[in-house]
């Protein structure tokens, strides 16, 4: 009988993550019923949202259930298929999660056009990082040419593509990332008009240096310090897409002292999940998929070889060790 790996939560973390949280397991390839297809996953997607599943934590999904695989976006090619929209060769975008392969009705799938845009960009700029960009500039952001747009994280996936989506709208884009060397990919590559390096230990003065004008609209991916210093340069009016905060997700917790700028420059400050708004995933990601093929987005992956090698590879996206997209390469 043919098998495959596969990586399951085998426990839940307390504070940081640790490679005991998880678990490698063998299993058989399933029997393909009429309508099912199996995928053998080409690459794995490890992104910041899925420490927050680990976690029995309420929150806006259900946790990640204990001995299932992974939660995670993958790509893959089709193996076999009994389903007559899927051809054997097909590539497509799917939530196998942390696996060699995978089996589908087809549902949930995506079919890749891998001639003008290689596979793994389907699980950055033209997946569902890109696509959290592009809602949270378009729809909650409405950022106009002319406006400054500070973004952290900003050499990440979601990051990356945001503030080139705003240099494309005419915005001046300054960028927020950790460490010179990321801080010069973000300015030099990306386009961003400036990029402050947190841990140069002089944050605040930094960004008010490159935001002489103030701050219309923010996007936030760290939360914390990094959150606070931009509040602090936003104008009247401001608005904040809040996408993440990684730096509280072991646990920690995340005050915001400058919260009265809030009421003061009568901000808009909202929260989103890009995946509750599939409605505009078609428009989004034709757009992205355009622009990554123009060469007007440009994108750097980290690749992690091996299903093993997720963990040590998830736990350093947590701790920002990655650069851009981290990918896990399975084949």
């Amino acid at each position: 009988m043919a098998t495959y790996q596969r990586i399951v939560l085998a426990n839940r973390p307390r504070g940081p993550v640790t490679p005991e949280n998880f678990r490698l397991e063998t299993v058989e390839v399933p029997e393909l019923a009429d309508g099912q297809l199996l995928v053998r996953n080409h690459y794995l997607s490890l992104d910041p949202y899925m420490r927050g599943r680990m976690s029995a934590a309420k929150s806006y999904a259900a946790p990640q259930a204990l001995d299932e695989t992974m939660i995670g976006g993958t790509v893959g090619e089709v193996v076999a298929s009994r389903n007559p929209k899927y051809a054997v060769g097909d590539f497509v975008a799917g939530m196998f999660g942390w696996s060699e392969m995978g089996v589908s009705d087809g549902a949930l799938l995506r079919k890749l056009d891998t001639t003008r845009i290689p596979p793994s960009a389907y699980l950055g700029p033209v997946g569902m990082p890109g696509m959290t960009a592009w809602y949270g500039l378009n729809q909650i952001l409405q950022a106009k040419a002319g406006e400054t747009v500070v973004v952290s994280a900003a050499s990440g996936a979601v990051g990356g593509v945001l503030g080139q989506l705003a240099k494309l709208r005419g915005c001046r884009a300054v960028g927020i990332a950790g460490g010179r060397e990321k801080c010069d990919y973000v300015v030099d590559e990306l386009g961003f008009d400036a990029c402050v390096d947190y841990k140069a230990g002089k944050l605040d003065e930094d960004l008010a240096a490159a935001t002489p004008v103030g701050v219309d609209a923010i996007f936030e991916n760290v939360g914390g310090a990094v959150f606070d210093a931009a509040l602090a340069r936003t104008n009247a009016f401001a608005r904040v897409a809040l996408c993440g905060l990684i730096a509280g997700y072991g646990g920690e917790e995340l005050p915001i002292k400058n919260a009265r700028l809030l009421l003061l420059n009568r901000i808009t400050l909202r929260g989103f999940i890009v995946t509750e708004h599939p409605e505009l995933w078609p428009q989004g990601l034709g757009e992205l998929a355009g622009l990554v093929a123009g060469g007007k987005i440009k994108y750097r992956e980290t690749i992690a070889d091996g299903l093993a090698a997720a963990p040590e590879a998830f736990m350093g996206l947590l701790k920002g060790k990655n650069f851009g997209k981290q990918l896990v390469r399975l084949i």
